[in-house]
């Protein structure tokens, strides 16, 4: 678990890039923020030019780099790692269900006749490194529940990968589709019956990757596709070696730079006053309250059934502390409200409301761990 693994100082980069977004959006710079984030870049040659501003380069771009780690991260915690066994999977799959899926109805609550409506898988997502970076910061959670939540928000992603797949993308072209799907058939067919070097996967990826932006489909679903195709034999396998190499860039980079680029909010007053939106209440509730009680709801029906037994360590606190810190939606929810909303000033209202909710989840979880007395497991 490597890429969940960077700790805290991952989460203090994310959170000086997005202080830094704040600051910048919010100062006399903010026009020069926004003029260099709609910089036109141009990539490729001949008739295949493509031209995207820059924030688009570091969505589409830099975020598939960042879901290939995320891609690879899944396929070997399902082969070697917390996922592998049945019975290790029941519960924080189950918590991650319903982690998505109480806060998508609390959304869809307030926003039903809205407008707004197209945001309803905001509040589904958690950022790992920042729940995982306070968790590290409480000091005293048993690693039963570090676990439980590492698992959760793997499953967590993995959801949101296929909401991103099936909701979030353009009109299908189906030239392109074809394109993409073809070249992962050739790299699944070539991984099972000889031993390629790396580089011949990233150019399947980047053509793959082309191929599904021309498709209307998100180009970061090519990212998690070939993180899932690359293969694993053991601890001295491609995606071992990759993972290795690529995830301390994408926590300690990517991320941070993602975080610069889009939690620029502008703040003021009728701003704060759209925090008690449809679209604002949405997301708090759904990240505040709708994770949690998801979280806990899961929990305490495959108890209850016996489905699975709780650690003797673990107690409903330390259940209800992941909940909480699983609210932290920041770096996937923003992700998603990029998508969600095309118009700035909603975009604007739906980022203000995500970072509220995650200082909000992430305070709160603190509190829970630190006010819980119990020793390391």
């Amino acid at each position: 678990m490597e890429f969940f693994r960077q700790g805290v100082f991952s989460s203090i980069l994310l959170l000086v890039s997005a202080a830094g977004a704040m600051f910048l959006a919010n100062s006399p710079y903010a026009g020069f923020y926004e003029n260099i984030l709609h910089v036109k870049l141009v990539a490729g040659f001949g008739d295949y030019i493509l031209s995207m501003s820059l924030l688009h380069w570091i969505n589409d771009g830099l975020m598939a780099v960042f879901f290939f780690v995320v891609g690879m991260e899944i396929k070997r915690e399902f082969l070697f790692g917390e996922l592998k066994s049945l019975a290790a999977t029941i519960l924080p799959v189950a918590a991650a269900l319903g982690g998505m899926a109480v806060p998508a109805l609390l959304y869809l609550l307030f926003n039903f006749s809205e407008p707004t409506i197209s945001g309803w898988a905001i509040p589904m997502s958690t950022d790992i490194a920042f729940a995982m970076g306070l968790l590290a910061l409480a000091g005293n959670a048993p690693r039963a529940i570090a676990v439980f939540l590492t698992a959760l928000a793997i499953v967590d992603d993995l959801g949101a990968i296929l909401v991103v797949a099936f909701f979030y993308s353009g009109a299908m072209q189906w030239l392109g589709l074809f394109a993409g799907l073809l070249v992962f058939g050739l790299l699944i067919t070539v991984s099972r019956y000889r031993q390629v070097p790396a580089p011949f996967y990233i150019a399947g990826g980047l053509l793959a990757w082309y191929g599904f932006l021309q498709a209307g489909i998100h180009p970061t679903v090519a990212g998690v596709l070939l993180g899932l195709v690359i293969p694993a034999r053991g601890e001295a396998g491609l995606l071992e070696k990759l993972e290795h190499m690529l995830a301390p860039w994408s926590a300690y980079l990517i991320m941070p730079v993602f975080a610069l680029a889009n939690a620029g909010v502008s703040i003021d007053l009728a701003g704060l006053q759209e925090l008690v939106s449809p679209l604002g209440l949405g997301i708090l509730f759904g990240l505040c309250l709708g994770k949690p009680l998801g979280v806990l709801l899961a929990v305490y029906l495959l108890r209850q059934f016996n489905f699975v037994k709780i650690p003797k360590m673990v107690k409903w606190g330390h259940f209800a502390g992941a909940g909480v810190l699983a609210g932290i939606g920041f770096t996937m929810s923003l992700f998603i409200a990029t998508l969600a909303f095309p118009d700035p000033q909603v975009l604007n209202t739906a980022k203000l409301s995500i970072v509220v909710a995650s200082l909000l989840s992430g305070l709160v979880g603190l509190v829970l761990f630190r006010s819980i007395k119990s020793r390391l497991v």
